[in-house]
Formats: C-alpha cells, structure tokens, sequence
C-alpha cells in the first residue's frame, strides 16, 4: 500500500473499503444460505422419496392402466422438485454441452445389449432364462410395450428419478450418491417382480425371485450411473435402460412364439 506524506490515496482507501467489504460478505453471508439450502435439499429428497413410492403403488396397483401417463406426470413433478431445489439441468445431467457425447456413448451401449441378447439366445443354457409368459401377446401390442410403454413409461421417470434427481439431492461425492440411488431403485422393483410368471420365477420361487431382482437391480443402478459418469450425461443410461428393456420383451416375445409354432 503506498502513502504520500502519511496520507493513503483515495484508490488505495477504496481497496481497503472493498477489501472489507468482500471479507464481511464471504464471512457472514454463506453460513446464513448454508442451512436453508442443506435443509430444502433434504425437503425435497424426502418429498422425492414419498412421491416415488406413492407412484409405485398407483401405476402396478391402482391404476396399472394409466401407466404411461401417470408415470410421464410423475417425471414432470420430480423435475419441479429438483428446480425448486435448486438443482440445475447440469446437476440433473441434462445440460447441452456433454449432449452429443450421451448419445454417441449411447449408442455404442445399445449395440452392445444388442451383441449380448444375442449371444444369450444362442446357448441353450442362457435362453431359457430370456422367456417370460408375459410376451405371449399380439406382435402390434409388444411392440407398443418395447416402443412407447418402456421408453415413455419407464425409462423416463426411472432415469430422471434414480440417475438424475435422486443423486443430486443426496450428493456426499458420487458413491455415496449412486450407492443409496440404486438401493432405491433396487426396492422400486419389488412390486412389478411379485407375481411375474418368468423362468426366474419358476426356479427360485416368488421370494427367491424377489430377491434376486432387487439384487439384479440394484447392480444395474450402479451400472446405469457408471455409464453415466462416463459419458456425462442422462441420455446414455435411457439409451442403454430402453434397450436393455425394450430387446428384452422382443426377444422374450420370439422365443415364446417360436415354443408355440
């Protein structure tokens, strides 16, 4: 700081005042935020949470109908959830700038589903576990199911609920994040695995079966998340999550009309 005869320039007075200034922001204004923002992200998980499992219940109970609707409003909530959060489309991975990287990177997951349902289908030992009773429908319905129902339907909210909103609201470095997001989205599997008549199902009982889906799951959320972390952005695991589902009921659908021609 310089003076001229004991007197400090009015530039170097201002300095010192903004100086200061800065120091009385930086030392009294966060810890006031701090709180409040710890405590509305903690609001808006637990209100995730609750909307979550109330969905559950409607759209495998109560309302099974109205699945793809419900579930498309369910997602529309969950993103107001989030924003009024404070979370931004970055945080939710839907921001622009890692875009085109999602779906190159998605694309290259969907191949390889691809490349694995179809070597599952050539070894005896895989295939039977591919069949599901359920696919025993009108081709123009599974294709409405592995078209509109399964991305619209499920892919959507999942993504955006267990990738997207859930991690960001848990946040605590990105274990901790994917580790509670996938148990959530292990538990989220239990209702729409009772009562499945699968292979699974047949062999391991409706509790073994249970189980084992929320296991399977829950590995699958760690997975859905590393794809994610990769490429950094949502796009990749709906990519890789549509194909896992959507070539599943197709390749299900074939195997049990091949078994009744």
């Amino acid at each position: 700081m310089t003076t001229v005869g004991g007197f400090r320039p009015a530039s170097d007075a201002a300095n010192v005042a903004l100086g200061a200034s800065t120091a009385s922001n930086a030392t009294f204004a966060p810890p006031g935020r701090r709180p409040v923002r710890v405590a509305r992200t903690r609001l808006a998980f637990g209100g995730a949470v609750a909307l979550l499992a109330v969905s559950n219940v409607v759209s495998n109970r109560v309302w099974p109908e109205g699945y793809l609707a419900w579930n498309l409003g369910v997602a529309g909530v969950l993103l107001l959830v989030a924003r009024s959060a404070g979370l931004t489309w970055h945080d939710l991975g839907l921001g622009t700038r890692r875009l085109r990287r999602g779906l190159v990177i998605g694309s290259a997951a969907v191949a390889a589903v691809a490349l694995a349902y179809a070597a599952a289908v050539a070894l005896p030992a895989t295939r039977a576990a591919l069949v599901d009773e359920r696919a025993a429908a009108p081709f123009a319905a599974v294709l409405f199911v592995a078209l509109v129902r399964i991305p619209l339907g499920t892919v959507v909210l999942e993504e955006l609920a267990f990738r997207g909103v859930l991690p960001a609201l848990v946040g605590g470095g990105w274990w901790r994040a994917t580790l509670v997001s996938s148990g959530l989205f292990g538990l989220w599997h239990v209702l729409p695995s009772l009562g499945s008549a699968t292979a699974v199902t047949n062999t391991l009982g409706t509790t073994g079966a249970v189980v084992g889906t929320v296991l399977f799951t829950t590995a699958a959320g760690v997975a859905f998340r590393a794809w994610q972390r990769w490429s950094g952005h949502l796009i990749t695991p709906m990519l890789l999550h549509a194909a896992t589902n959507s070539l599943g009921v197709l390749v299900a659908w074939w195997l049990v009309a091949r078994a009744g021609s």
